[in-house]
């Protein structure tokens, strides 16, 4: 990861860990009817979401660019929220994406990409209820299946920054509709039989779009 990466996660975690302080703040919050025990400090979402992988990056020692395809899958998430305004959001999903070097099937891989973002949501209390936020993201790879005739796949995973920007549009007191879109700044390393074959620094940078249903008590 270079320098100024590891600076972007480096904010983003200041962002979310100082975000984790705001409850000590529970009596002022309580004068704007957001006790420390209200129903109200939390959200739900399911959504359906594409992962817009980029994918771009070179095989070493040779001049081979990779490629990772696009998925579609579910995803579910939660939002506390500290104040009307301000509130911290998980994301949970998984998808299998097919990866490829120089146009040929290097294999498969499954990740689990949760997202951490600190949200600031401009009008909470009206239908439309847009959104902008900021976190870290840790990509985790697993179940790699390597393509004849390759007999090995690795893929590492790593940290990277997230921003996000949606809305909800709340169709009563409870249920809405909600878009969102994200975009991780993240590399990844790829290993092909037993790391005869590597490709560092392949910029993934997925595109995450996002559209679903929002619960909120």
């Amino acid at each position: 990861m270079t320098k100024t990466r590891v600076l972007k996660v480096a904010l983003a975690t200041a962002l979310l860990t100082g975000s984790l302080s705001l409850p000590t703040f529970a009596p002022a919050l309580a004068d704007e009817g957001m006790g420390i025990w209200d129903k109200e400090r939390w959200q739900f979402r399911l959504r359906a979401i594409g992962i817009l992988a980029d994918g771009d990056g070179i095989v070493e020692n040779t001049t081979l660019d990779t490629d990772v395809d696009n998925t579609v899958t579910p995803e579910i998430d939660v939002t506390y929220f500290f104040t009307k305004n301000v509130a911290a959001e998980l994301i949970a999903a998984t998808g299998e994406h097919t990866v490829e070097a120089g146009g040929s099937d290097l294999g498969d891989t499954w990740i689990l990409p949760p997202t951490l973002t600190l949200q600031y949501h401009f009008m909470p209390d009206e239908k439309f209820s847009p959104y902008i936020g900021a976190g870290v993201n840790y990509s985790y790879f697993y179940s790699e299946d390597p393509a004849a005739p390759n007999t090995d796949l690795e893929v590492d995973g790593g940290f990277g920054a997230a921003v996000q920007a949606g809305f909800d549009y709340w169709i009563n007191d409870h249920w809405g509709v909600n878009v969102d879109v994200k975009y991780v700044d993240l590399e990844v390393d790829v290993h092909v039989n037993n790391s005869a074959l590597n490709a560092r620094d392949v910029d993934l940078n997925p595109w995450i779009v996002g559209a679903g249903v929002s619960y909120r008590f």
